[in-house]
């Protein structure tokens, strides 16, 4: 396998771990107005990711950081053309962001409800957004030859586009409600687990209708057909979909949670192998696509990079996994420390 292959890989890793970490953060923010009824059930939500999302986000700027090292054509064109949208992320996160640190600074309802409301703006668009985004991707990008864009910010809400944002926020929210489920108890562990129940159904008929529309929107099901063993990539993960619902009946959720986790990875890697070798295709024509080898770093820098990676990361997973050893008990109201 050459370098170039395996950094394409690493780099949809990295975008697969960014949504398992902060995908719950996501989901816990939707769910917020809906399952937090009263202050104490909504400082609760808050603690269950109070002391983790910040860190989730590392996997963010770490695949944002691989594509302009290692794929700068790539991080060139892919951020001039989704500008406007991820513009919006940005400033949906940095608002999320506040809204933890601002709220509990004043005891105030009025205050609060201002950054309960930003807290569910923060994680609902870009959820979405991201969703949106990659659904794009896999659908083809008005490219020319010289990476010019040619659309806007609404042209990316097309209806292919629009069900790939549905499919990111469902799968966010089941899996922010898997983890309130792990970390809570009471009244508000029953909600969660009440709501994981009714989104599963929904998530099931989701995956379904976009893994049927892509068949017709996109070209992702050739490198499948040419290759059928990596069909075992959507088995793999429909099989997980369907184990959040058996963990979920045995009330084993931390299990669900990880088959959530799972369904997460499958999805993305559904999209990045049915890509390969292109990162960003064109719809206007395929020899404007950038693929792994045309947006590609030097050998020498990627082979640099790779020695880097193979430092680091374990690094950051090791304190990661310190991390939420640390914070693994349950949070209940009487051990509200954060926020």
């Amino acid at each position: 396998m050459c370098i170039e292959t395996v950094w394409f890989f690493i780099w949809g890793l990295l975008w697969a771990i960014f949504f398992i970490t902060d995908g719950f953060d996501f989901g816990i923010g939707v769910l917020y107005p809906f399952l937090g009824k009263n202050e104490t059930d909504k400082k609760i939500m808050i603690n269950t990711l109070g002391p983790l999302w910040d860190g989730n986000e590392v996997w963010l700027i770490t695949a944002g950081g691989v594509t302009f090292a290692a794929f700068p054509l790539l991080y060139a064109v892919m951020f001039s053309s989704f500008y406007s949208a991820l513009m919006i992320i940005l400033f949906a996160l940095i608002l999320r962001g506040v809204s933890f640190e601002f709220r509990g600074q004043i005891d105030n309802p009025k205050w609060h409800r201002v950054w309960d409301t930003c807290i569910f703006i923060g994680s609902a668009i870009p959820a979405i957004l991201f969703g949106v985004a990659f659904a794009n991707i896999f659908k083809g990008i008005p490219i020319d030859g010289n990476g010019l864009y040619h659309g806007d910010l609404l042209s990316l809400l097309n209806p292919y586009g629009i069900l790939g944002g549905i499919l990111f926020l469902v799968l966010f929210m089941q899996h922010g409600a898997l983890w309130l489920c792990i970390k809570t108890e009471g009244e508000i562990q029953q909600k969660a687990v009440k709501t994981a129940n009714a989104i599963w159904p929904l998530v099931l008929i989701v995956v379904a209708v976009f893994l049927v529309v892509s068949k017709f929107e996109t070209k992702l099901y050739a490198n499948y057909i040419e290759t059928p063993y990596l069909f075992v990539i959507i088995a793999v993960t429909v099989a997980a979909l369907i184990g959040i619902m058996i963990y979920l009946v045995k009330q084993d959720y931390m299990r669900a949670w990880i088959s959530s986790a799972i369904t997460i990875v499958g999805a993305t890697f559904f999209g990045i192998i049915g890509l390969y070798p292109n990162m960003f295709p064109s719809n206007i024509n395929k020899e404007f696509n950038i693929t792994a080898f045309n947006a590609s770093s030097s050998q020498l820098t990627l082979q640099i990079m790779l020695i880097v990676a193979i430092i680091f990361v374990p690094i950051v997973i090791g304190y990661q996994i310190w991390a939420y050893n640390l914070f693994k008990d349950k949070i209940n109201k009487d051990n509200l420390i954060y926020f």
